[in-house]
């Protein structure tokens, strides 16, 4: 496998180049270099003798086998955050594709997500929950997004996975430094913990920077940032949790003027929902929105063991960050496999990834199928 590992990454590698901003890594849901990517992955899957379409959300789908036989899903997102390494999302993308190389009996449905970041319009996970038939994130901008990039929104309700569907494996990095400092090229992920997002807002009176005492000031962006040390505080006290405070908007953003409005994302997560719930009762202190309220979610456990015999090796844990499969797993038996993340660095152009923890997810992948198709060919 080790010649298809170097092209999984050879071909990550060029889809990083497929970006909004010269130089680096920005792909956000509906841009145009997404269309870049469709294009190089669609003609792979094309090649393979897959049937190719791009759905109503924007998610890339690739079907391999017979479209009424028992299916098993390979999926991950090809969105990116800000500034992005060229692992995060699309190597679960290759990496299906990669498998189908094989030619395997069971029916195999390769998707690219469209959006699981949240960058563009603040929601995360919106190809994933199309496909398990939520729309509700819809708003008047985002129909306008889909129909600007050729899409119908009245469509989205045929995005939803066909009945015919018996498994969801989503491959991804890990993001983290546990396998690296374990030695471990794989993992098995158990369970991802819940996470909630809101936005919140400081409301202070902007004034002159030069002319207004300090005794007499309401300065937001003071307020914001003592908030911020708090929850930083906060989450170091309590095992388990991370809180983060990862976007900061200050109004009017001027070097002579007192901030008058703050806007500030947090992000609180926790593998047990009531933790996460607690923290978030006791770090929201100002007027907010919700943005994302994200239950832990448990892989399948018969699926988990199936990948397990095809990884002896691999670690089991939980994951930190969310994925696409926290949204499919309520839904459809659903499986994950971490690869190595080195130096733990992800969402930054430093990700990578080693040539020999891509063998052997492909390996692992491999396995997996021949016991899936015991079961459904």
């Amino acid at each position: 496998m080790s010649a298809l590992a170097d092209r999984v990454i050879q071909c990550c590698r060029e889809i990083a180049r497929m970006s909004e901003e010269p130089g680096r890594t920005t792909r956000t849901f509906l841009s145009p270099p997404m269309r870049e990517v469709h294009k190089l992955l669609a003609a792979w899957m094309r090649n393979l003798g897959m049937r190719v379409r791009v759905d109503a959300a924007g998610n890339l789908r690739g079907l391999h086998g017979n479209s009424t036989a028992p299916r098993l899903i390979i999926g991950s997102h090809l969105d990116t955050v800000p500034e992005a390494g060229a692992f995060d999302g699309v190597l679960g993308v290759v990496l299906g594709l990669a498998l189908i190389e094989a030619n395997p009996t069971i029916s195999i449905e390769v998707i690219g997500f469209s959006e699981e970041e949240g960058v563009r319009f603040v929601k995360p996970f919106l190809g994933s929950r199309a496909f398990v038939g939520d729309t509700e994130w819809r708003t008047s901008e985002i129909d306008s997004a889909l129909r600007d990039f050729g899409l119908d929104p009245a469509e989205l309700p045929e995005v939803r996975f066909v009945k015919e569907t018996v498994g969801y494996l989503e491959f991804h990095i890990e993001q983290g430094p546990v396998l690296e400092n374990l030695n471990l090229p794989l993992g098995i992920v158990e369970a991802i913990a819940g996470q909630s997002r809101f936005v919140l807002y400081f409301e202070g009176r902007a004034n002159h920077a030069g002319t207004t005492p300090m005794s007499l000031r309401t300065d937001a962006l003071v307020a914001a940032s003592r908030w911020i040390c708090e929850v930083d505080r906060y989450a170091r006290a309590r095992p388990g949790l991370v809180a983060t405070v990862g976007s900061v908007q200050v109004s009017p953003n001027a070097t002579n003027v007192i901030p008058g409005r703050v806007r500030a994302s947090l992000d609180v997560r926790h593998a047990d929902d009531n933790a996460r719930r607690g923290a978030v009762r006791d770090l929201l202190v100002t007027d907010h929105e919700l943005v994302l309220d994200q239950n832990a979610v448990k892989m399948d456990r018969a699926l988990t063991a199936e990948l397990a015999a095809a990884a002896p090796n691999a670690r089991r844990m939980t994951s930190g960050a969310g994925h696409d499969a926290m949204i499919v797993a309520p839904h459809i038996p659903s499986a994950m496999l971490f690869l190595r993340s080195p130096g733990g660095i992800s969402h930054h152009p430093d990700e990578f990834v080693l040539s020999e923890d891509v063998d052997a997810a492909l390996e692992a992948g491999a396995a997996f199928l021949k016991r899936m198709e015991s079961k459904y060919v």
